[in-house]
């Protein structure tokens, strides 16, 4: 089956990608990879990268958000 959408696509390979404020996303093998976001995990099955997602973000805070969150108003 072939999917219109590539990120609807189970069977397909992804990159897990990282932004600056240590936030990730699954990006398909296939598409160009947007600005400000880096590879952090090479492409690898959906499932695959879920799991390392799980062992690997702890937050779904933002970086700056996490540090502020330390501090004393």
């Amino acid at each position: 089956m072939e999917f219109s959408n590539p990120f609807d696509n189970p069977q397909g390979l992804f990159f897990i990608l990282c932004n600056a404020q240590q936030q990730y996303c699954l990006w398909p093998q296939q598409c160009a990879l947007p600005i400000g976001w880096q590879v952090a995990c090479n492409a690898q099955p959906q499932a695959d990268c879920n799991t390392w997602l799980n062992a690997q973000w702890q937050s779904l805070h933002p970086r700056h958000q996490v540090s502020c969150e330390g501090e004393s108003a």
